[in-house]
């Protein structure tokens, strides 16, 4: 017997299915020589600081460095207790039982980082040594999995990945551990989240929002004006921009009595357009975020839904081609795409002998190829897996559709000493940009300039029909949304400002297609960042955090990004993991001693008594006040309609009944109004407003 172990039931399901595993038992299937037996992903981790002895928060424990480390049962915490998971401990003895009956393994866990840092913790917590083999698979089809099972891979191939897993894993604990409790301990008061990954994440989205918070936006002026030619109407703008109203007027009105501006040059070009690349799974999350406002981590849990149900290949890849041998089923899927009506017009349009073949890079193509559908085609989806999945139709047809030819014609103006210019694109052939799902926005760059324009040439004069006086300001860095955050994740180097350092981590991101959407989840988790419609901004307690750490090398995002660097060549073999775990001591002990030598100023809160029951002291917190009497319930939260309850709004509700002005409470529908907090004799908070 064989037993073969799935990262989820539902993907074992499946197997066993295929396999003839058909007697299904607590915990596994069984049937045909093989046992079928399943993970709910992470059974097994890393222990806690309590597994080494050290309780509670203290800076004589720090830094903790685990020499070996321990891998206990998943744990889930109770009160303020980590306890055991019962649901997880009964599936491990399962498992044991299984592998002890079984003169091998094969391994069926998703086929990733993850997926081998599951197996393995649970192949090492269970002391086993059997031998076992691993199934490498793109999909969940019938047909992928036969073939997998026809080509399974001795498990030491994948060595290299397994290492780099539990080097991550265990980085992430020796950082997040330490530099956690050590910003605990020296603040003194309420608990603090840091991580090797996180914690560069918030300090992006934090630096941003101060840089849009202090941007001084400025007023300018330009000039619009309209022409008419060969019965074609068409503008120009101004080069020129004016710091006052008064200026442009000015501009205007001798712009005005000229009454006709002359064409100085024409410069036409034809340019190409290459259809985009399949998606990777980032590249996915950004699409859904930016056109269905879905949040990375919902659309990694509907394409994983999706991936499970066999309509689409493994959803965490971090590679936007494919290899040569995929090609030859490209065609085939695209067919079967015209049972659904949105695909079958432009399927018709498609020469399927003659597609575009720029997906197609063996080198380029990681440990996943592109996201790609399957042959299996979805008849019923929910809405938001029809969304999902539309995207990653659609942009295969993109991808394998002609380029997009384009005419670009730039036109510079001059009156007077006023220089005007006028762009314009014209679309000669859509190509792929013809490819429209229902969910799909043409870029509103194509769009921006799209104007029909006369014969032009050099020395054409043209009357000025009317003009226009366009009031603009400069604009501030916008503010992140989840796309444009895993965007700043992906290519973290960009913004970098040591040449040498950008330039060594061009293309190297934070964290992997795979964690992005779980860090970005962190933070909301960790209360350290909220929404504000599209847009992410820190919260007060996030601000509060980065303001401790930003300066200090935790926050540090190109450290981060030569992290990645050095996984990866563990990964490949390159470096040995022993080495990268003793630089992660060394620096998780440097982190700890910065952080604990921290000095903090602290605001120094009142002793108040609980209003309600008139006898018990108050804990003031950053997002509440509460009793401490455990009996009583009286609490106040200080975040109120958006605005933060000052330390002195606070004493003056709990000692007078009543706060000052607060001013820009806004209500749930968006508006804004101003109001008083007024406590009742039975301590219950309400509104006052001020009379007209």
């Amino acid at each position: 017997m064989k037993t073969v172990i799935a990262e989820k039931p539902s993907v074992a399901r499946e197997i066993a299915s295929l396999l003839g595993a058909g007697t299904k038992n607590e915990g596994y299937f069984s049937g045909n020589g093989y046992f079928v037996t399943w993970a709910f992903g992470h059974l097994v981790g890393l222990g806690m600081p309590s597994d080494y002895g050290v309780s509670g928060f203290n800076a004589e424990s720090l830094p903790i460095l685990p020499n070996p480390f321990l891998l206990t049962e998943r744990k889930i915490k109770r009160g303020k207790e980590w306890v055991s998971d019962k649901n997880s401990l009964r599936q491990l003895k399962v498992i044991e039982k299984l592998f002890q009956k079984s003169e091998g393994i094969i391994v069926a866990m998703d086929a990733g980082r993850e997926g081998e840092l599951i197996f393995r913790y649970i192949y090492e917590f269970l002391g086993c040594s059997k031998p076992f083999e691993r199934l490498w698979i793109s999909s969940l089809t019938e047909k992928a999995i036969k073939k997998g099972f026809e080509n399974l891979v001795s498990g030491s191939q994948f060595d290299g990945l397994y290492l780099a897993a539990r080097a991550r894993s265990r980085a992430d604990w020796l950082v997040g551990i330490n530099a956690s409790q050590a910003l605990s301990v020296a603040a003194g008061d309420g608990v603090y989240s840091l991580g090797r990954v996180q914690t560069p994440t918030l300090a992006l989205i934090c630096k941003r929002f101060l840089d849009h918070q202090s941007f001084d936006v400025k007023p300018y002026f330009q000039i619009e004006l309209l022409h008419n030619k060969q019965f074609i109407s068409f503008k120009s703008i101004s080069k020129n921009k004016w710091e006052t109203k008064k200026e442009a007027r000015h501009a205007w009105n001798s712009i005005e009595r000229s009454g006709s501006v002359e064409v100085i040059s024409v410069e036409s070009r034809t340019v190409t357009e290459q259809p985009p690349l399949l998606f990777d799974l980032t590249g996915l999350q950004k699409e859904a975020n930016r056109l269905l406002n879905f949040s990375a981590d919902e659309t990694l849990k509907i394409a994983q839904l999706l991936y499970e149900k066999q309509f689409i290949t493994y959803p965490r890849t971090g590679s936007r081609y494919i290899p040569e041998d995929v090609w030859e089923d490209i065609s085939k899927l695209i067919s079967g795409l015209t049972v659904r009506e949105d695909c079958r017009e432009v399927i018709s349009g498609l020469k399927l002998g003659r597609l575009n073949r720029r997906i197609v890079n063996d080198l380029r193509v990681t440990d996943h190829h592109g996201l790609l559908i399957t042959e299996k085609i979805p008849s019923a989806l929910s809405a938001k897996e029809n969304a999902v999945y539309d995207l990653i139709a659609f942009r295969l047809l993109e991808a394998v559709s002609e380029v997009c030819t384009k005419e670009l014609t730039n036109v510079d103006i001059q009156v007077l000493h006023y220089e005007f210019g006028v762009k314009a694109t014209k679309i000669v052939e859509q190509g792929w940009r013809g490819v429209k799902g229902l969910l799909h926005e043409v870029d509103s760059d194509t769009d921006a300039d799209k104007m029909e324009l006369p014969e032009l040439k050099q020395g054409d004069m043209l009357r000025v029909r009317s003009g226009n006086i366009l009031e603009k300001q400069t604009k501030a860095p916008l503010l992140y949304t989840e796309a444009s955050l895993l965007s700043a994740m992906e290519h973290t180097g960009k913004d970098i400002d040591d040449k040498e350092e950008r330039s060594a981590l061009k293309g190297i991101g934070i964290g992997t297609p795979a964690t992005r959407a779980c860090i970005i989840e962190t933070l909301f988790s960790r209360e350290y960042i909220r929404r504000d419609k599209k847009a992410l901004v820190p919260t007060e307690k996030g601000l509060q955090a980065y303001e401790l750490v930003k300066d200090f090398k935790i926050a540090d995002v190109a450290m981060t990004a030569h992290w990645e660097i050095a996984l990866q060549k563990i990964e490949n073999g390159e470096m040995d993991a022993a080495v990268f775990q003793k630089e992660m001591e060394e620096y998780a002990t440097i982190v700890t001693k910065e952080l604990l030598k921290m000095k903090f100023n602290r605001e120094k809160l009142p002793d108040l008594i609980c209003p309600k029951c008139k006898n018990s002291s108050l804990l003031i917190r950053d997002k509440l006040v509460k009793c401490k009497d455990s009996s009583c319930d009286w609490i106040q939260f200080r975040m109120v309609c958006g605005v933060q309850l000052s330390i002195s709004d606070i004493k003056s509700l709990v000692t007078s009944g009543k706060t000052s002005l607060i001013k820009g409470l806004k209500s749930k529908s968006g508006k804004k109004f101003d109001a008083f907090i007024v406590l009742d004799e039975e301590g219950k908070s309400s509104f006052e407003f001020v009379e007209k």
